[in-house]
């Protein structure tokens, strides 16, 4: 096993040793079961091509640029495998 260092904002460190004490694990047990979700969520890609933003369809277009979500879109393709 490695043993590792990391910086959590406040907020986020707190939360965590809430979901610790509450599950009556360590809080490192709680950031390993984070990062296994992550890593199941957003599995390390085999593919040699390099990430690019997802492509804007025409349907959709909106007339407000800040009106697209693209954390949806990108989602949307890593489910397809795109």
């Amino acid at each position: 096993m490695i043993k590792t260092q990391v910086q959590l904002p406040d907020e986020l460190y707190h939360q965590a040793k809430a979901i610790a004490e509450q599950r009556e694990w360590s809080l490192a047990e709680v950031i390993r079961r984070g990062i296994e979700y992550m890593t199941i969520l957003y599995p390390v890609r085999t593919s040699t091509t390099p990430w690019q933003l997802p492509r804007l369809e025409s349907d959709q277009f909106v007339g407000h640029f800040d009106e697209l979500n693209f954390r949806e879109l990108v989602a949307e393709e890593e489910v397809r495998g795109l």
